[in-house]
Parts: structure tokens; sequence; C-alpha cells
């Protein structure tokens, strides 16, 4: 299920944002979405198990560890960690979260329907964060193919 743009604006109001699947590794999806975000100037809270920091930027080692100021969520995961880890969210009080396209789980959808949560799905967050260059291009032909969210 793919989401509509009054979903994903409603996401990105959110400034205070976690987000969980953050590379220390510059060429990685991950770490480009949190250098993208916070050049937007989201204030971004990385979770990663390891890693103390990431670009500069304290990480978290779990979505519990995570500060009560954290308003929404970004996974960027496999999809067989993706429905746990949005459990693990609004458990933790969080109502704003974004499935990065392809990391879908087996439930994303039934989570969608059933929980007390807006759940952004079946969308790339580069493409509503205005882009550049190759992301630009993507979001140009989405909107030509007609699967830019409307």
């Amino acid at each position: 299920m793919k989401s509509n743009l009054k979903q994903i604006n409603s996401f990105l109001a959110c400034k205070n944002m976690a987000i969980v699947g953050a590379s220390r590794d510059p060429k990685k999806f991950g770490n480009q979405v949190l250098a993208q975000l916070v050049s937007k100037g989201f204030t971004v809270f990385p979770v990663h198990r390891q890693a103390e920091e990431i670009n500069s930027i304290r990480c978290y080692r779990d979505i519990q560890a995570l500060p009560v100021e954290v308003e929404a969520l970004c996974l960027i995961t496999p999809k067989q960690q993706t429905d746990d880890l949005i459990r693990m969210a609004i458990n933790k009080g969080i109502r704003n979260i974004w499935v990065q396209q392809f990391s879908e789980g087996p439930e994303t959808n039934n989570l969608v329907n059933q929980e007390d949560a807006q759940i952004v799905t079946g969308r790339c967050i580069f493409m509503y964060l205005n882009p550049t260059g190759l992301h630009k291009f993507h979001e140009r032909m989405s909107k030509i193919f007609g699967v830019y969210a409307h």
C-alpha cells in the first residue's frame, strides 16, 4: 500500500526524527538519508547497535534508548526486521513512522490498518525532500509516470 501526499507531509512536519538503518558508510543509502535530513533542517537521532556516532551525530543503541523528543521514525531496514521495529516504536510512543520503500515486512500493511499510528509505506523518502541529482531524476520520472504521491 502506498501512502498519499497528506500522510507524507504530516510525517515530514515532524522535525525531531530518528532513523533506524543509518550507516557509517557515506556510500550507503542509510547514510545518505541521514545527511539529507540534516541538510533539510531536521534534528536526527541515528539508531545503530554498534556506532557511537555517525556523521558526528550521537547514535542510540535501540529505539527504547531514544529521547522523548523524537516525534518520528524512519526505517531503512531489512524486511524481516521492520514489523518488530514498528511495534517497538509504537510502544515507545512514536506514532509517525516512515517505512522506506521496499523495507515493508510481511505484516506491515496489517499494522498500518490496525495501529494507532501514521505509517508511511511504499515511498522513497528522498523523493519528498526536494531532491537533487539522481533522486531529482527519480522524482521527475515518478511524476511523469503518475506514481508520485498525490
